[in-house]
């Protein structure tokens, strides 16, 4: 199972945070599958790259709740269409 969370950098007391898609058995600073954006909590700046955030959710990843509040705060599940939707388009509905 693959899990978008966070993943530290930076110096002692200066910490800033990588996102990135992981398998959930490894460990924190264990090697990525791929690199989704980053998160410095000290100067407020977010960074993502949306449309690999959404694949990864599409495909099944699970974001920390960190992660996803970080994401709900940069608008991505706002262009995460809803799975019941898409299957009604798929099947005609709507």
């Amino acid at each position: 199972m693959v899990k978008l969370r966070l993943k530290r950098c930076g110096r002692k007391q200066r910490a800033v945070y990588r996102i990135v898609a992981i398998d959930v058995r490894a460990r924190r600073e264990g090697r990525a599958l791929q690199k989704v954006g980053f998160y410095d909590p000290i100067n407020d700046q977010i960074h993502l790259n949306v449309p690999t955030v959404l694949y990864f959710l599409q495909q099944g990843a699970q974001p920390t709740g960190t992660v996803y509040d970080i994401s709900k705060k940069a608008g991505v599940f706002a262009q995460l269409q809803p799975f019941h939707l898409f299957l009604q388009k798929q099947k005609g509905g709507l």
